[in-house]
């Protein structure tokens, strides 16, 4: 088992790393405030996993109930929200019953936000069950519902009590679901770490075949990447926003095609690549480093592409976006591979690159 550990002044926590933690009660039981737990889940997960972790936990004694959500980006909304707190209501629920969300991004951000909210704020723990949710969105305290006018924008900052990346739950994981988390594993090496993505150029061939010691090496060091920036700035008033890359023009990608039919990790690599020709654009990439970044996404199973929304469309979604400040778009672009920076882009400079 690796560690990895997140150094918050208010909240630190470790994220665990390895095989078979679904059967490891002990660090469960060291951040439990008491020995009462509620597990939301979805209807794809829930039959794959929820029994074995209900038999660890109520075979420590610790009391369980649950809550199933239906499964897609579509459902990440202030319905499914509601039936978690209903839920939490009805069981009558104390400020230190702990929430555990298993599965994807969808469940652990829906469940963190309910956790923030109920009680003015109850502990969680993060059991991601995708690459997507164990690399990224289950580290870190983001929580949110989306919004027909955009993603993500309805959210708190609520850090998790432990991680559990349970390397094993990527078995049943769909091909395109996998090769979707890889694009934010990408993501660490772009922006703040060339060995790294170097690594990944050699190396993709046998993360796509999910060999085990590649994979958590990927998963450990995508997780210290995430760690080291989110102590830095909890709440992504600076160098957090780095973390953003592709990510304004994947959340409008999302947004304008309808949640669920691009998966997140698809519309962030496309939005890399948007983000890679931008920055040729400005003179900082050279068309080699281009064609490096779209090989790289493309032997991950990644489309290095965009859909074509229209100019105007992008525009209006980009505006909606939660990273606009003071009216301008900003963005995350490569000074270099390896080397990231925050910019803004004016509408001449992107009408070129939008389809």
């Amino acid at each position: 088992m690796r560690t990895v550990k997140l150094d918050l002044p208010q909240s630190p926590y470790q994220i665990l790393i390895g095989q078979g933690l679904l059967d490891a009660i002990a660090p469960i039981l060291a951040v439990l405030p008491q020995k009462r737990v509620v597990i939301v889940s979805n209807t794809t997960v829930a039959p794959l996993y929820m029994n074995r972790l209900c038999a660890t936990l109520g075979a420590a004694g610790v009391r369980y109930a649950t809550v199933l959500l239906p499964d897609g980006e579509q459902y990440k909304t202030f319905d499914s929200l509601q039936l978690i707190l209903e839920s939490l209501l009805r069981e009558r629920c104390e400020r230190k019953t702990t929430l555990i969300a298993l599965g994807g991004g969808v469940v652990g951000d829906i469940t963190g936000l309910a956790a923030s909210l109920y009680q003015r704020g109850m502990p969680f723990i993060q059991i991601p069950t995708t690459l997507l949710a164990q690399v990224d969105s289950s580290v870190g305290g983001k929580t949110a519902i989306n919004h027909p006018l955009g993603k993500n924008m309805i959210g708190a900052f609520h850090q998790p009590s432990l991680v559990l990346a349970d390397l094993d739950v990527l078995k049943t994981l769909p091909d395109r679901e996998y090769s979707a988390g890889l694009a934010e594993v990408i993501k660490y090496g772009l922006i703040d770490d060339l060995p790294f993505l170097e690594w990944l150029e050699a190396n993709m061939p046998a993360l796509v075949r999910r060999d085990p010691s590649a994979l958590e090496y990927a998963v450990e060091r995508s997780c210290q990447n995430k760690a080291r920036i989110v102590a830095m700035d909890e709440r992504e008033e600076g160098v957090r926003a780095l973390l953003n890359l592709g990510h304004t023009f994947g959340h409008a990608i999302e947004a304008g095609l309808g949640y669920g039919v691009w998966l997140h990790g698809e519309a962030v690599g496309a939005g890399m690549w948007l983000a890679a020709h931008a920055s040729a654009a400005l003179g900082n990439l050279s068309e080699s480093d281009v064609d490096r970044i779209a090989r790289l996404l493309r032997a991950a199973g990644l489309p290095a592409e965009a859909p074509a929304l229209g100019f105007e469309r992008w525009m209006s979604l980009m505006a909606q976006d939660k990273k606009v400040v003071e009216g301008r778009i900003r963005f995350v672009l490569l000074k270099q591979l390896g080397l990231s920076y925050i910019d803004y882009l004016s509408e001449a400079q992107l009408r070129p690159l939008l389809p």
